[in-house]
Formats: structure tokens, C-alpha cells, sequence
């Protein structure tokens, strides 16, 4: 089969792999046919030491099941399913808790055991507690939006759970990427009575307003910080999503919470220490937030998405089959496109 593998910074190639396949009677597997490039993806893109064997890539999809292992109870094949970026078994404590990137048998996809979902198929490990059946055809035209249960809105509303959104709450979005978006998406579905969207891409800032934000705050470091207290009666705001994972994202994100606040971080840290965390402890602001539990959250974000009540599938505005790929990491590296589908 075919499947992305990265053997370097910018180094993205489309290679001939062994197939996908049942490997523990936990197993599923799914042909993949909606996938795509995550901005953690990125991260690897611009810093990843050269490697001879390299690493498959994508843990984001929504697949078609092919084969179930002899233990797999709750599905069959033909089902067409979402794969959330961590599997879990959905059975230990963790999971019991709502907490399946924590599963005692878990762990994530894009890896050399595991396979990545940048590829014509995958194989899903505890695939009765990971995949979720969704109701609708392969083809349905909601499918953008649906991928995104795999990861980006279940991230961005993690974030706006994680910092106490809420009505009345007053709300600040840190980063206009993706997750950033469904951030604003996930603020607002939770009522979220003013949304201040930080970012600075034209595009993207137009998409986060007809997405709920009120307020756009382009200004980065302490004069962006200055901007949403004016904003804010000179206060700060309650909840912070923070969703970039820069020690700079991560100062403004503390700086930009009233006292009492939170700020729910969901940016994949790029350093080893929270910067700013003697502001944090005198204002009294928690910090909180995680790799989202993306499949804890599938049913309740879903009938919104049937309902046509929000559309995170938006923030895919480019499409690419999998020879194209590699193209589509530059496409997001240089800001061209805000995610990019894939279609094997």
C-alpha cells in the first residue's frame, strides 16, 4: 500500500509499504479515505533529524472497516468510521474518566508499530474502544467536518473545557490555526459572551468571526497582552484556549488571564517549563489542559454537526489525493492553507 513517510525536515515522500493489517484480535483495520496534515505535523516538518528508516505520518481519519480482529465486538465490516489521534481501549479507569490519551493500553498513530493515517490504510489497536461508527456514508457531504471529530474540534473544545468556558464567560483564543478556529467554534457553542480571537492572518481572522468572535486582536507580546485588557475593562478574560504551544503563545496566554482565570492548553509544548508561571500563581490563574481525550467527546460534538449547528470541516480549505501530500505540508509551512484533506 501507499502511505506518507517523513525522513526529515521537508522531507515528505509518498513510498510503496508492507500492507496494513490484523495484528492482536484487538485490531481493526480501516481504508482510509479521509485524512489529513495536523499542525503538530509542522512541527517534525521544520526540525526533524535526518533518519534512514523514517516515520509514517497522519493520526487523523475517517476510514471505511475492512477487517476486525477475533476479539472486536462492536464493529463490522463495511462500517464507515472516524479514528481519533489516540487509541484507548475504552474500558481501563482512564478511559472510564473521560480520559482515553491516558488509556493504560493506549497510545497514539504515526509511529512504526502502529502506522500512520496519511496512507491508503490503517491498522487501529483496541479498535472496539477507539473508533466511533458514524451515521452517514463515506461520502457525505458533512465528511469535512466530521474528520475533524478525529482531532481539531475535539482539541479546540478541550481547550475551551479545560479553561472554564461558559455563559457570561468572557473568552480569548491564542493562535488562529486550526485548532485555534474550532476553539472559537467550541467558545461559543458553550456561550461564551465575548470571544477575542489573537491572530493575524487575514483569511483565518475572517473565518474565526463568521465562527462567533467579537474582537480580533492582532498585536503579539506585551503589546497584544495590553490590547485584550483594554478590551476587557482593563481586566483580562476568564478563559484562555491557548493553541499554539510557544513559550511566547504560552506568556500572553498567562498575561491575558484576569486574576482567577484559566487557561486550557492545547498547543504541543515546544519547551520543557511553563514561562510565566510566577504571574500565574500570584494572579491565582489555573493552568490546565492537555492532549485532548478527542474520543470522549465524539457524541456530544456530533449531533451539532449532523444538525448543521456548527462547521468546523471549514478550516479544511485545501484537498489533495496522496501523491499530493508532500505538497500540502509546504502549502500549510508557508500559511497557504489553513489544513489540508487528504483523499487516497
Amino acid at each position: 500500500m501507499r502511505a506518507t513517510v517523513m525522513y526529515g525536515a521537508g522531507d515528505v515522500r509518498i513510498e510503496t509499504v508492507a500492507d496494513a493489517g490484523i495484528v492482536e484480535p484487538t485490531d481493526g483495520l480501516i481504508a482510509v479515505t479521509h485524512a489529513c496534515i495536523c499542525g503538530s505535523d509542522l512541527w517534525p516538518y521544520k526540525s526533524m533529524e535526518r533518519s534512514e528508516t523514517g516515520r509514517p505520518m497522519g493520526h487523523e481519519a475517517v476510514g471505511v472497516v475492512e477487517a476486525v480482529g477475533a476479539d472486536v465486538r462492536t464493529l463490522k465490516v463495511g462500517d464507515v468510521v472516524v479514528m481519533p489521534f489516540a487509541y484507548s481501549d475504552g474500558s481501563c479507569v482512564f478511559c472510564h474518566e473521560g480520559l482515553q490519551t491516558s488509556c493504560i493500553h493506549g497510545g497514539f498513530f504515526g509511529n512504526v508499530d502502529v502506522g500512520g493515517a496519511q496512507a491508503e490504510a490503517v491498522r487501529v489497536p483496541q479498535a472496539d474502544g477507539t473508533l466511533f461508527v458514524l451515521p452517514v456514508g463515506k461520502d457525505d457531504a458533512l465528511m469535512p467536518s466530521l474528520l475533524t471529530l478525529s482531532d481539531v474540534m475535539g482539541t479546540g473544545h478541550h481547550a475551551a473545557v479545560t479553561a472554564g468556558v461558559g455563559p457570561g464567560k468572557t473568552a480569548a483564543v491564542v493562535g488562529d490555526g486550526a485548532v485555534g478556529l474550532c476553539g472559537v467554534i467550541a467558545a461559543k457553542r458553550l456561550g461564551a459572551e465575548q470571544i477575542i480571537i489573537m491572530g493575524r492572518h487575514a483569511d483565518r481572522i475572517a473565518l474565526a468571526r463568521e465562527f462567533g468572535a467579537t474582537a480580533v486582536v492582532s498585536e503579539r507580546g506585551p503589546e497584544g497582552v495590553e490590547r485584550v485588557k483594554e478590551l476587557t475593562g482593563g481586566y483580562g478574560v476568564h478563559c484562555v484556549l491557548e493553541c499554539v504551544g510557544l513559550d511566547q503563545s504560552m506568556e500572553t496566554a498567562i498575561g491575558i488571564a484576569r486574576p482567577g482565570g484559566a487557561v486550557g492548553r492545547v498547543g504541543v509544548p515546544q519547551g520543557e517549563t511553563i514561562p510565566a508561571s510566577q504571574t500565574a500563581f500570584f494572579d491565582n490563574v489555573t493552568v490546565s489542559g492537555g492532549p485532548a481525550p478527542a474520543r470522549a467527546y465524539i457524541e456530544e460534538l456530533l449531533p451539532d454537526i449532523l444538525d448543521g449547528k456548527i462547521e468546523p470541516g471549514r478550516v479544511l480549505d485545501q484537498v489533495v489525493g496522496l501523491d499530493d501530500v508532500p505538497d500540502g505540508y509546504r502549502a500549510m509551512d508557508e500559511r497557504e492553507a489553513i489544513k489540508v484533506m487528504v483523499e487516497p
